[in-house]
């Protein structure tokens, strides 16, 4: 086993390098730029967005009023020894290759750079904005776990049944229906919207948070929480619980249930000692994924309908504002994060089953 976590670790490397090649090179294409953003905010613009797509549908006409970009900032009393110099500034004077191999030089000595319009260094940004994220993902996978697990259980050995079938058809409708809008619906019903103001509207604790007791303090973090998580775990809790039941549904099915029923076990004694461990293999190994999964994949979203000051917030508030290292450096830390994941899961299945032995697969 020591031999293939070298081997995936190893992997990481040219894994985590062809990740960064990629975005480098796109980020070269996309128009716009730190440098077009600060121009288009000083001429009143607001955002390198605007003057981009421009206000009309003409394509001609934006793209002539884009080739005479140049002229324009010079009448507007912009000369271009300025611009140089936010180049300069911004380290955009120098070719694409030698700013990439920079980067990652950099990268390598875990110095992330800082961002062009916070004046923050981004490792500081990452740690201001992860307890956040890490509040969603952890507590959305664990409450996802703690439902869909005896849910998908309760389906499997009771399927078919009534049960099964309302059961079925809530888990379909909570599929169905997108992250985004479960969180506005729970806005609209339980933070004020229309109807009950119970749920407070946004951030992660009160203004009087520090004056509260230890208790007080738990009790107001978890009355914050409720409407983010829930928003968060919708998809994963249906997605979940299906998989639990199919799961289930195939040990049942197996000979060597049969086989332990013949014997005179019980069926609570072939279920949990039998079935359990080989039936929870995938959901269990799948914990690290499903983690990451919500911990990347909805955060944008919840963060900006519930005014949570997160990574997701962040990275997208970054990619607007084409704040390089932002979003360059955040890139590269949740890319590794994200391949380490990926090792923790396969760990996880020799862990629930010790009968796997992936260095024999390979072979």
């Amino acid at each position: 086993m020591g031999a293939y976590i070298l081997r995936r670790l190893l992997l990481i490397i040219p894994t985590l390098l062809g990740i960064m090649i990629i975005n480098f090179a796109l980020t070269q294409f996309v128009p716009g730029g730190p440098v077009e953003q600060v121009l288009a905010e000083m001429r009143g613009e607001g955002d390198v967005f605007e003057s981009i797509s421009g206000g009309s549908g003409d394509v001609e006409v934006q793209l002539e009023a884009a080739s005479a970009e140049s002229d324009y900032i010079g009448a507007r009393g912009l000369p271009p020894e300025f611009i140089a110099d936010l180049e300069r500034q911004f380290g955009l004077d120098k070719p694409p290759l030698e700013r990439f191999l920079s980067m990652m030089w950099n990268y390598m000595q875990f110095d992330f750079g800082e961002s062009y319009f916070r004046s923050q260094g981004v490792l500081e940004l990452v740690w201001d904005k992860l307890p956040v994220s890490i509040t969603l993902g952890l507590w959305a996978t664990l409450i996802s776990y703690m439902i869909s697990i005896p849910l998908g259980i309760r389906k499997a050995v009771r399927d078919g049944s009534s049960f099964d079938t309302w059961t079925s058809a809530i888990i379909i409708v909570a599929y169905a229906i997108p992250g985004f809008l479960f969180a506005i619906m729970l806005l609209v019903l339980f933070a004020g919207g229309s109807y009950w103001q119970i749920f407070p509207l946004r951030g992660l604790t009160s203004s009087n948070f520090d004056e509260l007791s230890d208790l007080g303090k738990v009790g107001d973090y978890l009355w914050h929480i409720t409407l983010p998580v829930l928003a968060s775990l919708i998809s994963s809790f249906a997605t979940l619980t299906l998989l639990t039941k199919n799961s289930f549904l195939d040990e049942i099915r197996k000979q060597y249930v049969v086989t332990a029923k013949a014997k005179g076990l019980t069926e609570s004694r072939v279920l949990y000692g039998h079935v359990f461990r080989n039936a929870m293999l995938i959901v269990i190994a799948g914990f690290p994924g499903l983690f990451l999964s919500v911990f990347f994949g909805g955060s944008v979203i919840i963060e900006t309908l519930f005014s949570l000051d997160g990574l997701g917030r962040m990275g997208f508030q970054a990619a607007l504002q084409r704040d390089y290292p932002v979003i360059f450096g955040t890139l590269f830390f949740f890319g590794l994060i994200g391949l380490l994941i990926n090792i923790v899961s396969d760990l996880m299945y020799v862990f629930v089953d010790p009968r796997i032995d992936f260095e024999k697969r390979e072979s």
